[in-house]
C-alpha cells in the first residue's frame, strides 16, 4: 500500500532502537525525511545512517535529552516545520507504590507525559496552518489497564492519555490527527530489564523469565518492533486521516478487555 506520505518530515524520539527505531524504517520505507532523537550519539548516528543508506532518505540525527528543555529546543531547531510527530521516551523504572517520593512521580511525568505534551505544542500550531499533521505517541498498554510494578508509568502515560482524548477533538478540523499507540510487550531493551526484574523476583534465569511472560500472552510470542513500526507509519499515513484521538492496543491480546 502506498501511504502517500513519500516527501514528509517526521521526528521521531527515541529512536536509535526499539520501539522508536521501528517507527523510524517503517517511516522511511514510506519515502519520508526524517529527523531522528535519542540521548547517546553513537547509536543514533549509527542507525540513522543505516536507516538513510536503506532507504535512500535524507536523515538528521539530533543527540539530545528531549526531556530537558535544552535538549528540547536544539531537537525543535533541527526538526523545523514536520508534517509528523512520533513520541517516545523509556517507561520510568518498576518497583513499589511505597517507594516513591514526590521527586520520582516529577521525572515520570517529565518524560511520559509533559514532554509530549511540550513538542505537540511546539509543532502542531505549524501542522494546522498547513493544514495537514499526524501525531503518533507511544504510550503503554497499561492506560488501559495497570501493569502492578509499573505505577509511575501508569499515572503518567494516563495523565497523557486524557490529554490527547480532548487535544485530538479540537485539532481534527485543521487536517491533524493525534493517536496514541499501546504496546504490550515487544523484544526491546526495555522488556529486557523487565525481564530480568521478573528473574530476580522468581529465582529464575531470564530465558525462564521471558519464556514465562510469552506464555501469558495469547498470540504465545514478544512483539516485533518492525510490525509496530508498520502500524505507527499507517496511522501517519494519508489514509488515516478519520482516525482521531484512539488508542491503539498492540500487545499481542494480552489485555483482557470488550472495548
Amino acid at each position: 500500500m502506498d501511504l502517500k506520505i513519500a516527501g514528509k518530515r517526521a521526528l521521531v524520539c527515541a529512536s536509535s532502537k526499539g520501539l522508536g527505531r521501528g517507527c523510524a524504517e517503517a517511516l522511511a520505507e514510506a519515502g519520508c525525511t526524517l529527523v531522528m532523537n535519542a540521548r547517546s550519539a553513537g547509536p543514533l548516528d549509527a542507525a540513522a545512517a543505516e536507516i538513510a543508506e536503506t532507504y535512500g532518505v535524507e536523515v538528521t540525527a539530533v543527540a539530545a535529552d528531549i526531556t530537558d528543555p535544552e535538549g528540547r529546543a536544539a531537537v525543535l531547531e533541527a526538526a523545523g516545520d514536520v508534517d509528523i510527530l512520533v513520541t517516545n521516551a523509556g517507561g520510568p523504572p518498576p518497583g513499589n507504590w511505597s517507594d516513591w517520593d514526590r521527586g520520582d512521580f516529577i521525572d515520570a511525568l517529565d518524560g511520559a507525559m509533559l514532554t509530549p505534551i511540550a513538542l505537540m505544542q511546539a509543532l502542531m500550531p505549524g501542522m494546522m496552518a498547513r493544514g495537514w499533521g499526524r501525531v503518533v505517541n507511544i504510550t503503554s498498554r497499561s492506560v488501559k489497564a495497570p501493569i502492578l510494578p509499573l505505577g509511575l508509568s501508569n499515572a503518567a502515560r494516563s495523565g497523557l492519555t486524557g490529554f490527547v482524548a480532548g487535544t485530538a477533538r479540537q485539532v481534527a478540523a485543521q487536517g491533524v490527527t493525534v493517536n496514541n499507540l499501546l504496546p504490550g510487550v515487544h523484544a526491546t531493551a526495555r522488556i529486557e530489564v523487565l525481564d530480568k526484574a521478573l528473574a530476580a523476583e522468581k529465582g529464575i534465569d531470564q530465558a525462564a523469565a521471558r519464556a514465562q511472560r510469552a506464555e501469558g500472552i495469547p498470540a504465545k510470542r514478544y512483539g516485533d518492533p518492525g510490525e509496530f513500526g508498520k502500524m505507527c507509519a499507517f496511522l501517519c499515513s494519508d489514509h488515516a486521516g478519520f482516525i482521531v484521538g484512539q488508542n491503539i492496543l498492540l500487545d499481542g491480546g494480552e489485555t483482557f478487555s470488550t472495548i
